[in-house]
């Protein structure tokens, strides 16, 4: 019964290679879009806002130096057994080191101080040296001087920097023991550590940047998609500062992006933010247009946006961008944005950040532009690694 049963089946059911099932499951894979992750984790009731710090000026003092002693030796079978002076310890440097632990430069103080180094004492007691203050910032921060001049990259993981050299110790008087000289009765101070201020920049801060006017809801939108909570109002210049979400994606990639602060017109001649908020923009892979499409005409407000960025640099004209028409819940919305999708030539998507119309589109569309941009790199570095070669 059950021979006959499975030559039956056979016949019926026609068994296709295990290649040909490997090779359909590696192109389905292939040309699957990874899924955004909803996090089911409540948002946290307490001011727990946090701002996302691309740029800081700082001033490091190294260590000083410790002094050196002047002392004699004195034993009960010798009164004058000689000087016995030790020297001062070494001032601490001030380091900066090259991490993946931390991701922008909040935790940096404006002023960055070691410890300096200890006195010596008699009994040819030698000063311990100072221990160097090392921190720790992004992977891809810029060093520069007060006067812009770049002296430091640290794009490697542990790369180092020293910012701020510890003085040196001073020598007590046992070291200026000479055929001349005796009893020395001289010692010298430690040195001063340096004292100097940069200008500590971020080569990248997001994956991709909310670029809009004031009031466009990019600040709603990361609400929306990340647990990131920047403030939420009706005013303009709501964002002061930039605020940092992470989109996380069901294969455990996760993308950055950032909200930005409100552009106005004339930016690029500082005004209103000016220059600091293009610095921002700089600082972004890929550049999404948040615009308020319930506004008459919003296709002028986008190219007010790249006007601003065209003026400010060209490069930032010619990387990826979208954009994002939002607000598409309102009743005037509609027809403005098929006039927006005839007056531009960028992809155009239309979402409701309040409503949560349309995201699950837009992270697919985030995920995309990504992934391409990291396959650009990665030929590109392919290119350059044969070309040394």
């Amino acid at each position: 019964m059950i021979p006959s049963l499975l030559r039956y089946l056979s016949r019926r059911i026609p068994v296709r290679p295990t290649s040909v099932l490997l090779l359909e499951n590696a192109n389905f894979s292939s040309q699957r879009v990874a899924i955004a992750l909803r996090s089911k984790k409540a948002k946290s009731d307490k001011p727990t806002t946090q701002y996302f710090v691309d740029c800081k000026h700082v001033r490091t003092v190294g260590g000083k130096g410790g002094d050196g002693c002047v002392s004699f030796l004195r034993l009960w079978c010798n009164e004058n057994a000689g000087p016995d002076g030790g020297d001062g310890g070494n001032g601490g440097h001030v380091v900066l080191q090259a991490s993946s632990d931390v991701r922008d430069l909040n935790h940096v103080t404006t002023l960055l101080s070691a410890d300096g180094g200890d006195n010596g004492r008699n009994k040819d007691c030698h000063g311990k040296n100072a221990s160097h203050t090392v921190v720790k910032v992004p992977l891809g921060t810029i060093v520069k001087t007060a006067t812009g001049k770049v002296v430091g990259d640290l794009d490697t993981e542990g790369t180092m920097f020293v910012t701020a050299r510890g003085g040196a110790g001073g020598k007590g008087n046992h070291f200026f023991i000479s055929d001349l000289e005796h009893a020395p009765q001289v010692a010298e101070f430690g040195g001063q550590g340096e004292d100097k201020s940069y200008v500590l920049e971020l080569k990248s801060m997001a994956h991709v940047g909310f670029i809009g006017l004031p009031n466009a809801g990019k600040s709603t939108l990361l609400r929306a998609i990340s647990r990131a909570r920047p403030k939420v109002a009706s005013y303009p210049f709501t964002t002061l500062k930039p605020h940092l979400g992470m989109v996380q994606y069901d294969d455990y990639e996760q993308i950055a992006v950032a909200d930005l602060p409100g552009l106005i017109p004339d930016s690029h001649k500082n005004k209103g933010l000016g220059i600091q908020f293009l610095k921002h923009v700089e600082r972004c892979n890929v550049l999404l247009f948040v615009v308020d499409v319930s506004l008459e005409e919003p296709w002028n407000h986008y190219h007010t946006l790249m006007h601003e960025l065209t003026m400010f640099s060209e490069e930032l004209a010619n990387r990826p961008k979208m954009i994002i028409a939002n607000k598409i819940d309102l009743p005037e919305a509609e027809k403005n944005l098929q006039l927006l999708q005839h007056h531009v030539d960028v992809p155009v998507i239309p979402i409701s950040a309040k409503m949560g119309t349309n995201i699950s589109q837009l992270l697919k569309e985030i995920r995309e532009v990504y992934d391409s941009l990291k396959k650009e790199q990665k030929a590109e570095t392919g290119e350059q690694s044969g070309n040394n070669r």
